[in-house]
């Protein structure tokens, strides 16, 4: 995009290695690597993998900068109470930091790897209307999903999304493939509170539209996914399914990071946990966005965050993330 090309990246590295340099690491390090950095909001809108490559590099190079001059300012600390007979070694008064929710990490490390794969992050409303998230994704009039049972409408247009993929149908609405993007947020259902159920949850939702995508990238982008956050050996497997805006579709699993696909009462002895639905989008749903689905393909996939945070740390229940036990909370 303009904006990112405008900006001189080598130039920008120089002038916060230099920064860097001073003593003021922390103002230094909010300004160049914060979250409202400019190195930040350009990754945020990132499209193309070469752009994203580059600016990781930037990124890298930088965090690695800031701690050996945390390094260098600890090591001449320590140096200047010894000269003046201080004890470093006595204990001092133990503060409590705060830290982000599980949630919180598990979302931004997902942002992350997207990010590092050239994927734009889309953060879309929760309100939406009836035709973003049913009509538009070619969801049957008598689907259950529809029931009032089952969804918190607003008005009889207008509901809290049960899914972040209407944040896909606004990127296919409002930009011109290619299109890489993926939309992490909270969603609404009518569900009864339980271990594995909650009526506000959150899910990531990915969407690539391009020419000349095929099922394999879709396998190797989410087997990807699933070995930046379960560790390099995972692999997964696609089962045949139904989703009414995929066709054909899918649903991943991945092999157990318990027990390495042995077998184990995590998995159900099967070697194999399921992850979520996926699939290759439905030439209706191409059309209703415009685009002609003889020069566009593309593939979606969606799954839990939460489910995700369960399965890596070994939490029993859902609950445990939203009851704010600081026992549970403060081990992460």
């Amino acid at each position: 995009m303009d904006s990112l090309a405008a900006v001189d990246w080598a130039a920008y590295e120089q002038q916060a290695l230099s920064a860097i340099s001073g003593d003021a690491l922390e103002d230094a390090r909010v300004k160049y690597l914060g979250r409202k950095s400019e190195l930040a909001q350009a990754l945020r809108g990132v499209r193309d993998k070469e752009s994203g490559m580059l600016l990781n590099g930037v990124k890298a190079r930088l965090e690695a900068a800031v701690t050996a001059r945390e390094h260098q300012l600890e090591l001449a600390a320590r140096r200047a109470a010894a000269d003046s007979g201080v004890d470093v070694t006595i204990p001092g008064t133990p503060v409590t930091r705060g830290r982000l929710h599980l949630l919180t990490q598990i979302r931004r490390e997902i942002e992350d790897i997207f990010l590092g794969m050239g994927y734009e992050v889309w953060d879309g409303p929760e309100v939406v209307t009836v035709w973003e998230n049913f009509d538009a994704l070619n969801t049957d009039q008598g689907h259950p999903s529809r029931s009032k049972l089952d969804t918190f409408y607003l008005d009889d247009d207008t509901l809290l999304r049960t899914q972040t993929s209407p944040d896909q149908i606004k990127a296919m609405l409002t930009r011109t493939p290619p299109i890489y993007m993926v939309s992490p947020g909270r969603v609404y259902r009518r569900d009864t509170p339980d271990a594995t159920h909650s009526p506000t949850f959150q899910q990531v939702e990915c969407l690539a539209v391009d020419r000349g995508i095929t099922l394999a990238d879709l396998r190797g982008t989410v087997q990807q996914y699933f070995r930046q956050l379960f560790g390099p050996d995972r692999d997964v497997r696609m089962r045949t399914s139904f989703f009414p805006f995929t066709e054909p579709s899918v649903e991943f699993d991945v092999t157990c990071f318990l027990c390495d696909g042995r077998g184990c009462a995590v998995c159900k002895h099967s070697g194999w946990i399921e992850m979520g639905g996926a699939g290759w989008v439905d030439p209706d749903v191409f059309r209703t966005v415009g685009l002609d689905p003889d020069d566009w393909q593309g593939f979606a996939f969606g799954f839990g965050i939460e489910r995700i945070a369960m399965l890596r740390h070994g939490l029993p229940d859902l609950r445990a993330f939203w009851e704010n036990d600081v026992r549970i909370l403060g081990q992460f």
